[in-house]
């Protein structure tokens, strides 16, 4: 009975998959709504920008992930409207 009792605890543990590995850090597309995962040593390359502080994805789906599919970072680093796809 406690076994079960266990299991069904868990039943409601929704399971979220992280945007990059330990030791990696999400990028964003300039002028795209595309990402890129790059190591913590590193600078993203070109084309490529770190998410502005605080609007930074941590898992797939979650409020800034979904937030980005709509919106990039132009050129000189402004939040920005992403371009219809097409």
């Amino acid at each position: 009975m406690v076994a079960v009792t266990a299991l069904a605890g868990c039943a409601g543990v929704e399971y979220r998959e992280d945007m990059c590995s330990d030791g990696e850090y999400p990028v964003l597309s300039v002028g795209g709504t595309g990402s890129a995962c790059v190591p913590d040593a590193e600078e993203p390359s070109s084309g490529f920008a770190r998410y502005p502080e605080g609007k930074v994805p941590q898992q797939v789906d979650d409020k800034w992930d979904v937030y980005w599919d709509t919106h990039t970072l132009d050129e000189d680093g402004t939040v920005v409207d992403a371009p219809e796809p097409g």
